[in-house]
Parts: structure tokens; sequence; C-alpha cells
């Protein structure tokens, strides 16, 4: 990693009226009348540090002079989960980069880049232009700007990979991920399992089909010596296919033993796992409770700045773990505070016009606590956070859904959010958290000839292999497939794990080294890409 130089210029923001305002330069940082912004070298890193004790903060940019080669490729991160858009493009100047950013110069083959460490207090994002790069630090409580007082923010820290020429931009982005996280939180093993969601969707399953679906995946496992999970997804609880709290009960008359379905689970062979909401209700018993602004959906928020909401999300998650769940998979609580998936956040993360109740704290703050009280309360059991923004919970969260959902109905939404996610967000594998590119379906409506290929470089990779089984596609060819994936999965996937060769020029890309050796994948159908068919055209992918 090289040494990350004092910025040539910052500016400042207080609101969303105006132009952001330049701050002069001084002894530790830059500064106007209302906002100190200090810069820390620290090691190899830049810590920033904001103060503005009389005035809200919106946003602060800082600016290198330092353009990059006119021929680079440029690679950014997504704010929470990717949604099939990851990929290396030509300079953009209004492309907004979430996180960190990567360039590789094709005429010379070095490659360089800049990130934010994880767990900072700012929503950071980067942008390039022909003059050169700008950091912009979102400090906003809710759409507001933060009332922090006399609170000193640590913003971020930033780092640096200096140009390199000796090393492919795969590894490159692995070094960067690594410098932005020294204490990735990994679990012990491999992680494998079965999940419903793609076969199921929520509806019509009960005790009956999820013991069902743990012999399945303990009778794929073999006997190997780490036990496979089962994990119960949306629909064992009141309120519908992807419901709120509160999270005291299943759903009466059908998921009545909660306890005893987790038994059955590990009785089965597997280890049990079980999905929740915590950032929502479907049942508000105190309006008080709920945040400010937009409300799009039935669920309705929970104001995360309130501590008494923390503390019953942690009661939750300790409830479930008391039922005897070894895998708490928490979801959606990006959406439930922005009400915005990743793909509208851009610059603006949410709609404008709405606070949070606690005026001091910024929107990464208040995720940073969420994520730190989920983890806190689930004990030994691993976190797989879904829907939450994996830059800040790198460190808390063992797993991480790092894209969009595959599906078990149309084959093209498996390939552009699976194999983009995974080949884009890899670096991230064990230097971040495990990642998770979601589930390989096995069901009538996909074909299992192209989700035969998905499968086998999941489990090559040794990222989470998750599979979601429709008895109704099972034949002993499919079964062979499985069984054969789920071992190498169990095994932590092949020696040397796995690289996209041709990720700069495609973003679902089919080349790919696996372990010392070389594949190509087919992702296509024979017409190519088709178009989604389940409503999906409308975010634009």
């Amino acid at each position: 990693m090289s040494e990350v130089r004092v910025p040539d210029e910052v500016f400042v923001l207080h609101d969303d009226g105006g132009r952001p305002a330049p701050a002069r330069r001084g002894r530790t940082g830059f500064a106007t009348p209302d906002v100190a912004v200090d810069l820390n070298p620290a090691g190899e890193g830049l810590e920033i540090h904001l103060s503005s004790p009389s005035r809200g903060l919106s946003l602060v940019a800082l600016r290198w002079h330092d353009p990059l080669p006119e021929p680079a490729l440029i690679l950014g991160d997504a704010w929470e989960r990717s949604y099939g858009d990851l990929q290396w493009r030509h300079r953009q100047p209004d492309r907004v980069l979430p996180w960190y950013w990567l360039a590789h110069d094709p005429a010379t083959g070095r490659t360089e880049g800049m990130g934010v460490r994880v767990r900072p207090a700012a929503f950071c994002s980067w942008n390039l232009d022909e003059d050169g790069v700008t950091l912009w630090l979102d400090v906003r409580n809710g759409a507001a700007p933060v009332e922090p007082g006399g609170r000193r923010l640590h913003a971020a820290t930033v780092v640096r990979l200096g140009p390199r020429a000796d090393m492919s931009p795969f590894a490159a982005l692995t070094e960067l991920c690594r410098a932005m996280c020294d204490d990735p939180l990994l679990p012990p093993e491999p992680v494998v399992g079965a999940n419903n969601w793609y076969y199921a969707y929520g509806r019509d399953f009960g005790p009956g089909e999820v013991l069902r679906d743990a012999e399945t995946i303990a009778d794929l496992a073999g006997g190997h010596p780490v036990r496979p999970f089962c994990v119960v997804d949306a629909g064992w609880s009141p309120g519908g296919e992807c419901p709120g709290g509160p999270w005291t009960a299943g759903l009466p008359g059908l998921f009545d033993d909660m306890p005893g379905l987790a038994a059955g689970i590990a009785a089965a062979g597997a280890r049990p796992g079980i999905w929740l909401r915590p950032a929502a209700l479907s049942v508000v018993d105190d309006p008080s409770r709920l945040r400010a602004g937009p409300r799009p959906v039935p669920e309705q928020p929970l104001d995360l700045s309130i501590p008494d909401n923390l503390h019953t999300i942690g009661a939750d998650v300790r409830r479930l773990t008391g039922w005897g769940f070894d895998l708490i998979k928490h979801d959606f609580s990006t959406y439930d505070h922005f009400a915005r998936w990743g793909f509208h956040m851009g610059r603006r993360l949410t709609e404008p016009g709405w606070a949070l109740a606690d005026r001091t704290v910024t929107n990464a703050e208040v995720l940073l606590s969420l994520y730190r009280t989920i983890r806190q309360a689930a004990g030994d059991a691993l976190v797989l956070g879904c829907n939450t923004v994996g830059h800040l919970a790198a460190g808390l969260v063992h797993l991480q859904r790092t894209g969009d959902d595959t599906s078990g109905r149309f084959w093209e939404r498996t390939r552009r959010m699976g194999v983009n996610t995974l080949a884009f967000r890899l670096a991230q594998h064990r230097t971040f958290f495990a990642v998770d590119a979601d589930c390989v379906p096995c069901t009538p409506a996909t074909p299992w000839e192209r989700n035969r290929e998905f499968l086998d470089l999941v489990a090559r990779s040794g990222t989470a292999l998750f599979v979601s089984v429709d008895p109704r596609a099972r034949t002993a060819g499919v079964d062979a497939d499985l069984r054969a994936a789920v071992r190498i999965a169990l095994d932590g996937g092949v020696p040397g794990g796995v690289e996209p060769l041709d990720w700069l020029h495609t973003n679902s890309p089919r080349d790919w080294r696996t372990g010392d050796g070389h594949r190509r994948y087919r992702w296509l159908e024979p017409y190519g890409a088709g178009p989604l068919m389940d409503g999906t055209e409308l975010l634009g992918l």
C-alpha cells in the first residue's frame, strides 16, 4: 500500500440548498467558520475527522488533483447489494463509485485505487474525472443534515493502492480490500446449506417441507465432517411473504413449535438457520417507534436511532438463537431505513424531507449500531447480512449476500445477479467476510444445464453455497451434480480458489481460473441474453 497525501481542496455542504463551499487550508486540515475537517496521517492511511458544533452538516468533499491515464478502465463497488450492475468502464465523471475505486491502464498493465476503511461514520463515494479524484462523505441523518453538536466524527480513513504492474487487477483489488479491513469476521468452516426461498417464495410450506430440505442437504453432504445448514427463510412468521415483526412466535397453526423445528433440523443432520426482518413491523404496538419519512410498503420501518428499538431487536435475535437456530439471516434493513433499494440510492440516499429521532447521529452510525446489536445478540450463531451495507457490516457479519436475488423462475436473473456479484465482489471474500452470491436454484422452471454451471463455479470458489432444491426437479443426474458440488464446497472450494479472467470486458465473466486450471462457463441461452420477464426490467438492468 502507499501513503495517502493530504487532498488539494476540501468543500463543505451544510444542507441541500446551494453549492459546496470551499474550506481554507490550515495546520491540521481544512476549515470554514462552522466546520473543521481534521486530517491525520495514520500509518499508510489518512484519518478524516469532522466537527460542526453550531450548525448541521450534510456533505464534505475532498479533492485530489491526480488525473488518471486516459484509457484507464475504472471499477467501483455498490452501496449495499449489487444489482447486476458492477463492471469496468471508461471514465465517467458523474458515476458514483461507493466505498472504493480501482483503475487499470491496459497500455501499461498498471492498476491503482483508493478506498475507505470499513465501518466509517459516513456513506463514502468517489468520482473520477479528467482533472482528478473526489471523495464525498455523506454524513446526513435520514435526509437532513446531521447535528453532531460537540461530537467529533471519525468520518473515514482513506487508504491507497499505488500503481502496480506486478499483479492482476483481481489481485490488486484483493490487496486493496485487505487494506480496508484488518478484522474480518469469518465463519470457522465452509458454509453450505439449503434454503427454500427459490421454490417456495414464502408460501405454502410448513415444518414438513423444512425437515425434508434438511434431510436433502444432509444426504447430499454424505457424512462430510462439516455439517451443512438448513435455513428457514421468510414465510415462517405472521404477516405475509416478507413480513416485519414482532418476532415472538411462528405462524399459528403451522409453525407453533419453533424450538422443536430447530431440533428436528439438527436431528436430520443439518444445522438450523432462520430469516428475520429486524428493522420493520407488521404489527405496530406504538407508532412512536417508527421512523419519519417515506413508507412505501405495508411493513412499517423502525427508527433505528431510538435505543429501545435496538434493545427489542437484540431480544428478538436472542429469542431465535434460544430456540436453537445456529445461523441468523437478517434482511431488508437498508430498504427499511432509506425506503430505497441500492440501485436507486445514487448520490441522494433517500427521499428528501425527513430526519431521525436522534439528530446527532449519521445514517452510517445508525446502521452500524443495528449490526453491532445483532452481532452481539447472536452469540455463537453465525450472522448472514442480506440487504445490508457490506462496507459497514464487515467485521460484524460472518457472511454477506453481496448481490440481489437469483431466481427459481427465470435463469436470466441468476445470470445477471449471481454471476456478476460473484465475479466483481469475490475480492471481498475472506477479506471482509465470507461472500454469499445467493442460492443456486434447482426448480422445474429454470434450465438445469445453466444452473449447473453456476453451481459448479460457486462450489469451486469456496464462497458460501446455498441450494434451493424443489423436489419436483430432482433426478438421478441432478442429484449427482448437487452431491459433487456440495462436497467441493464443504471442502472449502478448490485449492487456490477461482478468479475471473475476462472481467475487464464483460459484466458476466465466463472465463475463470479455477485452482491451477481454466474453465469456460456457458451463461447464455441459445437466443442470448433475454428479458427478465418478472418485472425487474424496471430496474434498468
